[in-house]
């Protein structure tokens, strides 16, 4: 495509763009001493129990105060006989979740800072929910001309009562852009606040513009999600080297054959992208048409094997190679790595649909990227673009006991034992918003100049 045309493609890949909207944030929690709380009787043990350091954690978790973060990390770190495996446990415990949460279809709001009109969601909770058990989460996004609620009548009885089922509301599934996204991301959160969710099991799915935002969400989160599966959708050409963040990430795609909205070339080539840099991949192409809608839908004879491939997938929070392409909005930590610093101007994927500048950023090229593996507390980091980047280590990935190699494009950059850290494991947690990946140790890489 030339001269990008991804604003373009974009504009005639989905039928309209939303109004921009505040992302939701989390109020802060008063500055109140944990033990102050433990005196009024607000844990269930004695000081210094398995309650007690849980009740710690979940308010540090839940902390927007810098202050009240601190004071509440000195606790945890001061509690009797206090180890890292106790802490992941509490991390990985979740919230102290209701007893009888209300379950069946319901429709949530989730107020947006600034907005008199809160964004809403549609959820199914299964019937026999039990807050004792981590349930998968499949996040649903609707094509254009459709709500959550209406996607959700459509999911919900095809699904079964094994999965908790959330469908987001878009003005015309505006999924591709940064409130789609920041909208995604707020409903996985607020879900996982009131239900035990498995971190693990996490999927997003779509169609047509809501397969756009699997796919552009997808990309820049894969490291959250066990699968994908856009449907009826595709993306342009020039951000096709996002595809390769899915490495470690299942994905499962559908189109139909005679789609006269989104043409069927648009997944065959991501379906051969994805073959030539061997990520393993399922890709469905039916012949159906519906009398309303043509090629341009989701057959229900489809559904059961992709509902029995979602059953089998899981996160892998810790693959031994991960492959990060980031763009201006992303540079955040992806699995065990970070790019902290881009040489040079950095593209914006987001900001390209409707700016021509940025659009030529996004044609030449200009992403960072690192691929780090690790083997015998050896890691091999090739990168292009990157001035500085971060690894995170854990026991599932190195011998603390030994010392950690770093090589970077073929010159060592670091060789040394690594100390684990609470301060660390509770920061990275917090940060991420992740209650099943755990990092203990980091080593930051300033990288030199080819």
């Amino acid at each position: 495509m030339s001269p990008i045309r991804i604003s373009i493609l974009f504009l005639m890949l989905c039928y309209a763009c939303v109004p921009a909207q505040q992302v939701p944030r989390a109020s802060s929690a008063d500055p109140v001493s944990s033990t102050d709380r433990l005196k009024n009787g607000s844990a269930p043990g004695e000081a210094g129990s398995p309650d007690d350091l849980n009740l710690l954690v979940q308010q540090y978790l839940a902390s927007a105060d810098p202050k009240q973060s601190e004071t509440l990390l000195s606790e945890i770190q001061g509690q009797k006989g206090v180890t890292l495996e106790k802490v992941e446990q509490a991390i990985q415990a979740g919230g102290l979740y209701p007893p009888q949460p209300r379950v069946g279809p319901l429709h949530l709001n989730l107020d947006i800072e600034g907005d008199p009109v809160p964004a809403d969601y549609a959820l199914y909770v299964p019937e026999a929910y039990d807050p004792a058990a981590a349930y998968p989460l499949i996040v649903c996004l609707h094509g254009a001309g459709f709500t959550g609620d209406s996607y959700l009548e459509r999911w919900q009885s095809r699904l079964g009562e094994k999965s908790i089922l959330a469908c987001p509301t878009m003005m015309n599934g505006a999924w591709w852009t940064p409130e789609g996204e920041a909208l995604v991301l707020a409903v996985i959160e607020d879900v996982r606040s009131k239900y035990r969710i498995d971190p693990n099991r996490i999927y997003l799915t779509g169609m047509s513009n809501g397969g756009i935002g699997t796919y552009l969400i997808g990309i820049f989160h894969a490291d959250r999600f066990a699968a994908v599966a856009p449907m009826a959708a595709g993306i342009p050409d020039e951000i096709f080297p996002f595809l390769l963040n899915f490495s470690s990430t299942g994905i499962y795609i559908v189109h139909g054959a005679k789609d006269e909205v989104m043409p069927v070339i648009l997944s065959r080539k991501i379906s051969a992208y994805l073959k030539e840099h061997q990520i393993p991949y399922i890709y469905r192409e039916h012949e159906q048409v519906h009398p309303m809608a043509g090629g341009h839908f989701f057959p229900k004879d489809e559904l059961p094997a992709l509902v029995a491939w979602f059953e089998g997938q899981r996160r892998q929070p810790y693959p031994t190679r991960v492959t990060s392409i980031r763009d201006a909005e992303h540079l955040k930590p992806f699995y065990w790595t970070e790019i902290n610093q881009a040489a040079g101007e950095v593209a914006s994927v987001f900001g390209s649909i409707f700016d021509q500048e940025e659009a030529e950023q996004v044609k030449k090229g200009d992403f960072p990227s690192l691929t780090a593996e690790v083997k015998d507390n050896r890691v091999e980091v090739k990168s292009e673009r990157v001035e500085k980047y971060t690894l995170f280590f854990n026991r599932r990935l190195v011998d603390f006991s030994k010392p950690v190699a770093v090589y970077t494009n073929g010159q060592k950059s670091f060789e040394g034992r690594l100390s684990e850290g609470i301060p660390l494991l509770l920061q990275e947690a917090k940060r991420r918003g992740d209650r099943g990946a755990f990092y203990t140790a980091s080593v930051t890489i300033s990288v030199k100049p080819k």
